[in-house]
C-alpha cells in the first residue's frame, strides 16, 4: 500500500509517517501542497492524509484536483478544523473520509486501511494461491499451515503477487508498491527481498523469475 502524507507541522508529518510504516506501508511524507502535487503528478498513491491549511497550495485546492481527474487515489483529510461544517465542507470538495485532531492512531490506521480497500480493486479479505495465505489486515501469511514471520517489505511483496497470481509483475511495479520514494530506482532491493521471501517460503518454490518481466507467483 502506497501512502503520502501531506502536513505541514513536521513532527506530526514526520510521527505518522514513521507509525505507518510499522504498519508496513510504503510512505512518503511532504510538508507544503506544492510539493505534494508534485509527487502526485508522478506516483499512484492509495490514499493520502492531507491536511487543509498547508503553505503552498492549499489542502483544499489539492482535494478540488485530486476529485476532478477521478483519480482512484483516496483522500484522508486530518485537520484541527473539526466542526460538524468543516467535515461536511472537506466531504463537499471530494474527501473519502474525514478525521479531527487530535486522533487515535489505531483509528488512523483503521481508515487508511478501509480507504486502500477501495481504492483498488476488489480483492477477497483473505489472498491464497495453492498452499499461501495472507490476510492484509491481520498482517498474516501462512504455508500450508505453517507460519511465516515476514518483514513489512517481504510482506508487500507477496501481497502484490498474491494479487496479480500467474501473471508477471515487474520490479518496477513492486518498487513503487512496497516501497517508498527514498528507495533508489536501481537499487537491487527488490532482487534480495524476492530472495530472502523465496527462503522463507522454503520448498516447493513457487515464485518465478521471468527474465526481462519481473516476477510471478505460480502453483505450489
Amino acid at each position: 500500500m502506497r501512502v503520502l502524507v501531506v502536513e505541514d507541522f513536521e513532527v506530526l508529518a514526520r510521527s505518522v509517517g514513521t507509525g505507518l510504516r510499522r504498519e508496513g506501508m510504503a510512505v512518503d511524507v511532504v510538508l507544503d501542497g506544492t510539493d505534494a502535487l508534485d509527487r502526485l503528478a508522478v506516483t499512484r498513491y492509495d490514499v493520502v492524509i492531507l491536511d487543509r491549511d498547508l503553505p503552498g497550495v492549499h489542502g483544499d485546492e489539492i482535494c478540488r484536483r485530486l476529485a476532478h481527474d477521478r483519480r482512484e487515489t483516496r483522500v484522508l483529510m486530518l485537520t484541527a478544523s473539526g466542526t460538524i461544517q468543516d467535515r461536511v465542507d472537506g466531504l463537499g470538495l471530494g474527501a473519502d473520509d474525514y478525521l479531527p485532531k487530535p486522533f487515535a492512531f489505531a483509528e488512523l490506521v483503521a481508515r487508511v486501511r478501509a480507504l486502500a480497500r477501495r481504492a483498488a480493486p476488489a480483492v477477497p479479505p483473505t489472498l491464497a494461491s495453492g498452499d499461501i495465505t495472507l490476510d492484509p489486515a491481520r498482517r498474516t501469511a501462512f504455508r500450508a499451515g505453517r507460519r511465516l514471520e515476514l518483514s513489512p517489505r517481504e510482506f508487500a511483496v507477496l501481497e502484490c503477487l498474491l494479487t496479480a497470481p500467474g501473471l508477471v509483475v515487474s520490479a518496477e511495479e513492486l518498487l513503487e508498491r512496497a516501497w517508498d520514494a527514498a528507495a533508489d530506482p536501481f537499487t537491487s532491493a527488490v532482487k534480495h527481498t524476492v530472495h530472502r521471501l523465496r527462503a522463507k517460503l522454503g520448498d516447493p518454490p513457487v515464485i518465478e523469475t521471468v527474465r526481462e518481466g519481473g516476477y510471478r507467483l505460480g502453483p505450489s
